[in-house]
């Protein structure tokens, strides 16, 4: 009978990436190297999705540095964020798509639970939609494992939440 949890998560705080947004807009307005090359940074909330748009592709791959830079002093970590490949759009322009990402993707999730099972710690790990539930008897279990998780790379940006101890 497990007692204790926790949930393992990857969420990406949107009014922290807003601000960023925001703070390197201003930045790119304001550089003299960036003058007059019709840059911008859009962000759509419902799609978890930045839109870089600019001249060229030098001074796109400036515009992703400024915002690269701003999002991790707002410490929303690089990880979350996929980069799309660099289109060519209207009036000789160029932009690119950035997905943030929120929740564990399912082949993620199937890793995480396979790398808890063959720790052999005495624990349970499910996949719940887009986060996974580690469950377990003892605290000293679940400390281990997120030791575990912490030193392993899965490519995602992972949080422990929901800890629950009984």
């Amino acid at each position: 009978m497990p007692d204790n949890s926790f949930d393992i998560v990857s969420e990406v705080s949107i009014p922290e990436v807003l601000n960023a947004v925001q703070q390197a807009l201003k930045e790119v307005h304001q550089r003299y190297d960036l003058k007059d090359s019709r840059s911008d940074i859009e962000l759509k909330e419902k799609e978890n999705l930045i839109l870089l748009s600019s001249a060229d592709d030098f001074k796109l791959k400036a515009v992703a540095d400024v915002l690269q830079s701003k999002l991790v002093k707002r410490k929303v970590p690089l990880k979350a964020l996929s980069f799309g490949a660099i289109q060519p759009a209207a009036g000789s322009s160029v932009r690119q798509e950035i997905k943030l990402q929120q929740g564990i993707p399912i082949e993620k999730a199937r890793e995480i639970v396979k790398a808890i099972k063959d720790s052999k710690k005495k624990v349970q790990a499910s996949i719940n939609g887009d986060l996974v539930r580690v469950s377990g008897r003892d605290r000293d279990s679940l400390q281990e494992i997120i030791a575990l998780l912490r030193a392993s790379d899965f490519g995602i940006d992972m949080q422990f939440t929901n800890y629950r101890t009984n």
